[in-house]
């Protein structure tokens, strides 16, 4: 196991709009290390989507190389890549994305049982991550039940199910209103910390960025450390 949950050496990525290149990232060098949560920050349209994209193998890089875990990942094929997201990655959206049609306990569990964990560790497993974020007495509830904030918790139980090194979460809070956004916030920087996950936390909100342990800038296709 490395000590290093992410490590990003020298990545580019352009995309192609007509005649005209957009240099997205150029040579981005980013490590972090288990236990550490990290804010990326930028303007809109920077780019810090696609860097998330690349770091969860999610999308390739034009070039340089991508570790996690201590692994090099740019040659997987596409199904190692596939295990490799399910087992050592978790991700966190704006928007939720539950299954509808499944209660938060089972959205929890669906994701274990893909990765081949018997139904009743998982739910075990679901269970215990539900009470952690307040919501045991709501596991049985579909998310059209749940308040926006309860949604979202449920989404974070759902990246951490598979006890994964490396946490990515893309404006996690931004589709919250102020008071929902720092509680569901704290949570998600408290579990993190309490796993002992690596964490890359894109934000557009400062005051949220300085409660993280370090902030990396994302613009003009350039990865600088804040702080």
């Amino acid at each position: 196991m490395s000590e290093l949950a992410l490590e990003l050496r020298d990545i580019e990525r352009t995309y192609k709009q007509g005649e005209h290149v957009l240099h997205v990232l150029r040579g981005a060098q980013l490590s972090i290390k288990r236990g550490e949560v990290v804010a990326l920050v930028g303007p809109s349209g920077a780019g810090k989507s696609t860097l998330l994209h690349v770091a969860g193998l999610l999308e390739p890089p034009d070039r340089g190389q991508v570790f996690i875990d201590g692994q090099p990942c740019n040659e997987l094929a596409d199904d190692r890549r596939t295990e490799m997201r399910r087992a050592r990655l978790g991700f966190v959206y704006q928007f939720h994305h539950l299954l509808p049609e499944f209660s938060a306990e089972e959205n929890i569990i669906v994701p274990q049982m893909i990765a081949g964990i018997d139904k009743k560790a998982a739910s075990a497993r679901a269970m215990e991550l539900l009470n952690s974020l307040g919501l045991g007495a709501r596991a049985d509830h579909r998310p059209g039940k749940l308040s926006g904030g309860e949604q979202q918790r449920v989404a974070i139980a759902r990246a951490l199910a598979n006890r994964p090194a490396l946490l990515l979460a893309d404006e996690p809070t931004g589709n919250l209103d102020p008071e929902t956004s720092d509680g569901v916030f704290a949570q998600l920087v408290g579990l993190a910390r309490e796993h002992g996950l690596a964490a890359l936390i894109a934000t557009h909100n400062p005051a949220l960025a300085a409660r993280m342990d370090r902030t990396v800038r994302l613009e003009h296709g350039v990865l600088t450390s804040v702080g």
